[in-house]
């Protein structure tokens, strides 16, 4: 027998009334509150276990309710700033003449290119998904914060395409983009649910340059996709120079940490179309096929 009970809306929305109009001394008595409207219960370490679930199941059933189903999700540094503001950073550090500031801006003027590139390749997936049904669509998805995430979420954005950001809450606080679709912008306290969410959906994952935070998500992808955790997908390292200065594969192959074919999984980029096509020939996408379905 199923002994589930389900709180209809109302029922909660009375009892939510009844705690905030409650006499003073209720509401600070830990006892007599109702327990999802304890915070100081919500937020022991005993209960961690439920805040998880919490922050696993609000995006999923939000998404659900869009029927977001299929992402390309991009990394990349949220250092990176976009020509316009790199461009003003120069001009800034030339009047001041400052040796340190104008050598800062020089290297945001170069590292610029690569949120053009982003932004560019966001905009890609948008005209692909334009003329799908809403079910084959591909949505970018992204960290939500600054950088790169913001162009990609910027490109999709020009293109009149709706795109997620999943933000992490930090010590210093990450701020959303402007260009993330409000109803698709979900706040993560942890961030193994937030990487979680990130693959659920993924179709293809490409990282930009980026430090540690794109070091950490990148790598935990490869080694899900390596041990077959998760499907298959693409992986695209954008930018081949960075990131063959950054990680010498080849050492791990010579001393047997990982095998040749394992360098398979990975798929190098340096332009905004290559990426795209690298997506377009995994699936075998045409001029009119749908994407292919989630399992």
């Amino acid at each position: 027998m199923d002994n589930t009970k389900t709180l209809t809306p109302a029922q909660v929305a009375s009892q939510w009334h009844e705690f905030k109009h409650s006499p003073q001394d209720l509401q600070g008595a830990d006892s007599a509150r109702l327990a999802f409207a304890d915070p100081e219960f919500l937020l022991r370490r005993e209960t961690r276990g439920i805040r998880f679930e919490l922050e696993m199941l609000k995006p999923e059933l939000e998404l659900a309710r869009q029927g977001i189903a299929q992402t390309v999700v991009v990394f990349g540094s949220a250092r990176f700033v976009s020509p316009e503001m790199a461009a003003e950073r120069l001009a800034q550090a030339q009047k001041s003449a400052d040796p340190q500031a104008l050598e800062r801006a020089q290297r945001d003027l170069r590292n610029a290119a690569w949120y053009e590139q982003s932004r560019q390749f966001a905009r890609l997936v948008a005209a692909y998904s334009q003329s799908r049904a809403p079910e084959d669509q591909l949505y970018i998805c992204t960290g939500g914060g600054p950088g790169i995430m913001e162009a990609a979420n910027r490109g999709a954005s020009e293109m009149g395409a709706v795109n997620l950001g999943l933000n992490i809450t930090l010590p210093l606080e990450q701020r959303v983009n402007p260009y993330v679709t409000p109803t698709l912008h979900f706040q993560f306290h942890y961030f193994a649910a937030r990487k979680m969410h990130f693959m659920m959906r993924a179709k293809a994952l490409v990282a930009f340059p980026g430090g540690y935070g794109t070091l950490d998500e990148l790598f935990e992808i490869i080694t899900l996709v390596q041990t077959k955790k998760e499907k298959l997908v693409p992986i695209i390292l954008y930018g081949s120079s960075y990131w063959n200065r950054l990680i010498n594969f080849e050492v791990m192959i010579a001393e047997g940490a990982i095998e040749r074919n394992d360098l398979d999984l990975l798929h190098f980029c340096d332009t905004p179309q290559a990426a795209w096509e690298v997506i377009r020939n995994f699936y075998q996408l045409g001029g009119s096929e749908a994407f292919p379905a989630v399992a």
